[in-house]
């Protein structure tokens, strides 16, 4: 288990992308490539990614943004999550550690 939350591991991945937001699958897959230990290697990936969603959708810190038409065609229908602004400053001096 890493020494993170997943919302610290959420937020990581979403600072660490070109334009600060990601689609959940892209936060998936940069997590398990990341932290790979922390799925089983037989793990469809419909759990975590749910797991990941409901963090996503109750976590304040976070924001949906939907995708415009041009981005839907031929990549689904999903939208974008950033980190809300209000939030930005505890994610960006880059303490993720639990309890920090």
């Amino acid at each position: 288990r890493p020494p993170f939350s997943y919302s610290s591991l959420i937020a990581q991945a979403i600072l660490e992308s070109k334009e600060e937001r990601m689609a959940l699958r892209d936060i998936y897959n940069w997590i398990t490539e990341k932290y790979p230990a922390l799925y089983n290697a037989q793990d469809t990936g419909w759990q975590a990614r749910n797991f990941l969603l409901h963090n996503l959708s109750l976590n304040k810190c976070f924001r949906k943004i939907p995708k415009s038409e041009n981005e839907t065609v031929g990549r689904g229908k999903g939208g974008y999550w950033t980190i809300d602004p209000n939030h930005m400053a505890k994610f960006k001096n880059g303490s993720f550690a639990r309890g920090s």
